[in-house]
């Protein structure tokens, strides 16, 4: 027989039987998929930000069917995504609360300084790694963007040396409080009277107005002034139990440098002076 015929018959021979043999695996090896993860996948936002804490929007797709995830935590679908995955899993879709980034810092360049010229590599991890950063406070706002490369959806930037979000397109995913060293961004209810604090500082005072004229200095004057005992002093450093907070902001009146603000306000109390 002709050896090149030969070799075509056995390559043939060869790829029939590889051909059966993938169709009889594909058949015993089957796993049945619930078409609903696929409609659910289907309606959600498609932003893989892992805010409901799956590794994307597939995973908690699968998550909701096979597990029963809640349906309301993909934050930047909101509350019309959810509606939809209930309507397809037959269930309530129960609230659904806006989530938003704030930025826990109000260190500005006209409020602190750098203490060092820093000349790396543009980026908060790295300037990090260098005696702890190059800010006169070491527990502020880096300022060099690792939030805003990490934000899928251009909700953050860096103004004035501090990172600010744009609540209108903040979808609270919690992407760029992920990556921020000092954990300055927090992910918060949204909240139109809610106030945040905007220092992270836990150096006693004195040694905070050193560093920046923005910093907390642990005076207790708006934990004295909550009607509601929402606000504690820890570690010089006030903190906002935002489901006791009822937005009275008496708070933000009564704070002599003016860092307890609500988010996105379009004016903020003037600062008394210490």
């Amino acid at each position: 027989m002709n050896p090149i015929l030969l070799a075509i018959i056995v390559v043939t021979v060869i790829g029939v039987i590889g051909a059966v043999i993938l169709v009889a695996a594909s058949i015993l090896m089957y796993v049945p998929v619930d078409e609903r993860v696929e409609q659910i996948t289907g309606v959600l936002a498609g932003a893989n930000c892992g805010a409901c804490g799956c590794a994307g929007c597939a995973d908690y797709a699968k998550s909701i069917v096979e597990d029963g995830a809640p349906v309301n935590k993909c934050t930047p679908g909101g509350a019309a995504c959810a509606a939809a995955i209930a309507q397809i899993m037959g269930v309530e879709a129960g609230a659904s609360v806006p989530m938003k980034a704030v930025v826990g810092c109000a260190g500005t360049c006209e409020k602190t300084s750098k203490k060092y010229e820093y000349a790396g590599l543009s980026s908060c991890q790295a300037v990090k790694g260098l005696y702890g950063g190059d800010g006169m406070c070491k527990y502020g706002c880096l300022g060099y963007g690792d939030c805003v490369a990490a934000c899928p959806f251009d909700a953050i930037h860096v103004v004035d040396g501090v990172a600010k979000v744009d609540r209108e397109k903040c979808v609270g995913c919690g992407a760029c409080a992920a990556v921020c060293p000092n954990s300055v961004i927090s992910i918060v209810p949204e909240h139109k009277r809610k106030p945040v604090v905007a220092c992270q500082n836990k150096d006693k005072g004195a040694d905070t107005r050193k560093v920046c004229s923005a910093g907390c200095i642990g005076c207790m004057k708006c934990a004295k002034a909550c009607p509601k005992e929402a606000i504690t002093v820890e570690n010089n450093l006030a903190f906002i139990n935002q489901e006791k907070c009822v937005g009275c902001q008496l708070c933000v009146k009564e704070c002599p440098v003016g860092i307890i603000r609500v988010p996105g306000a379009i004016s903020e109390a003037a600062p008394a002076t210490v």
